[in-house]
């Protein structure tokens, strides 16, 4: 795994741990804990107990819990080091106004919409906790739905993960705006049908940029007002093997699972959904942070069973990660983890499933809160990866036979679309 930066040890200096002290109250505000642990199974110990794992080098991992998982993590025996959410890491910087709020995200791609009508189309798919609309593009120039082979992109299940939603809107506005411009933008979106759903967790995201300083907020509104830690992980909520190891028990852990599989309006929506388009051959799903590209399965450390399938998702992996610079791996080579989307999407309904978690690789480059001065150039660095993926959405399996040297694009071969 990789080793701590320079970066990270000064960061330590200038924030030293303090060793966990048990507190009067259980409802603290979130730590950042070091914790001791050298292999997946203390990884998957930790994540069962509701620690969000964010980073792991090759003797300790680094995460985020509240006070109740300190307790359990000590009562368990493991070594640990613990201190409050750094100041300068709870805002994004002042210059922070290009990053998309709800209401703003919502105007954009209403406007795309209808500036793109001949082959964009905008729907609501669901609503969340809070009544919010959860918002879905389909691009196609085909104009009937299903008659194409389908592609899902999905953004931010995690709220305070908002690259998340930028890269999926670029990929929006990249689509679009090269319509008949780009060659091969138009060959795809003449032959394919893309969904693209830039925020799967609106109201989570909407409170963790209420008010300053930033909340770290990761969970859904799931109970908002019964209690001061609340919400359940969208990402823990889905229904293949839910329940298992690597998810939450504790609902006030950063990783509580809900009361069952799909219990949320929000993972019901994506659900219902993907079911009423059996077209849909290939998921990817954005996440923040690290420069990972995953895939099935997380919930065991045993390969795809299916080697035909498995091929195609290391040969996709390895392509796109040669795009990118991120790194593929199979999930669980982490720790274990249950519910999650892309374990659901491939064990349910064998789609071809990616998780990519984004820029930055590490908390102490910017973590969940990276300036916006980095949204031009992780997004821009994500389209090759896309059209990648869109262009074996007919069949994914032909990546085994007809990988072509021009799949292995990176950004400048892309970008500035050429006529």
């Amino acid at each position: 795994m990789r080793k701590i930066s320079v970066l990270s040890l000064l960061m330590l200096l200038l924030f030293p741990l303090t060793a966990f002290q048990p507190s009067n109250s259980s409802l603290e505000t979130s730590h950042i804990v070091k914790i001791d642990a050298s292999s997946r199974e203390e990884r998957t110990e930790i994540a069962s107990l509701g620690v969000a794992i964010e980073e792991i080098y090759d003797h300790h991992i680094v995460g985020i819990c509240h006070s109740n998982q300190l307790k359990d993590l000590k009562a368990k025996g493991f070594i640990f080091q613990t201190y409050s959410t750094p100041a300068f890491l709870l805002d994004f910087p002042p210059a922070d106004s290009a990053f998309h709020n709800l209401q703003e995200l919502e105007f954009e791609i209403k406007n795309l919409a209808q500036t793109y009508a001949s082959i964009a189309a905008l729907s609501s798919i669901g609503k969340s906790v809070e009544g919010k609309d959860l918002w879905m593009m389909r691009i196609s120039a085909s104009p009937t739905e299903g008659e194409k082979p389908g592609i899902i992109f999905l953004g931010t299940h995690h709220a305070r993960e908002h690259l998340s939603t930028e890269v999926p809107f670029f990929l929006i506005k990249h689509l679009l705006e090269n319509y008949g411009k780009d060659e091969k933008v138009t060959r795809l979106v003449n032959e394919r049908e893309i969904w693209i759903m830039p925020l799967v967790n609106p109201d989570g995201t909407d409170y963790d940029i209420g008010d300053k300083p930033y909340k770290w907020w990761r969970k859904n509104r799931q109970g908002a007002g019964a209690q001061d830690i609340y919400g359940v992980d969208l990402n823990r909520n889905y229904g293949y093997k839910w329940g298992g190891k690597g998810a939450g028990k504790d609902p006030q852990s950063e990783t509580y699972r809900g009361a069952s599989a799909f219990s949320e309006p929000e993972t019901q929506a994506v659900k219902a959904f993907i079911e009423l388009h059996p077209t849909i051959t290939t998921l990817l799903s954005y996440h923040t942070f690290s420069e990972l590209i995953l895939y099935p399965w997380g919930h065991t450390n045993d390969s795809i069973e299916d080697q035909q399938a498995l091929k195609v998702h290391e040969i996709m992996a390895q392509t796109m990660g040669r795009m990118t610079g991120y790194r593929p791996q199979q999930s669980s080579d982490l720790y274990i983890t249950s519910g999650d989307t892309t374990d659901w999407s491939f064990g349910e309904h064998k789609i071809i499933s990616f998780t990519f978690e984004l820029y930055p690789a590490s908390m102490w480059e910017g973590g969940f809160y990276p300036p916006a001065s980095v949204i031009d150039g992780v997004t821009k660095n994500n389209i090759p990866p896309a059209l990648y993926l869109i262009e074996y959405a007919d069949n994914p399996y032909r990546v085994i036979t007809m990988a072509r040297p021009r799949d292995f694009l990176t950004v400048s071969d892309i970008w500035p679309p050429k006529p």
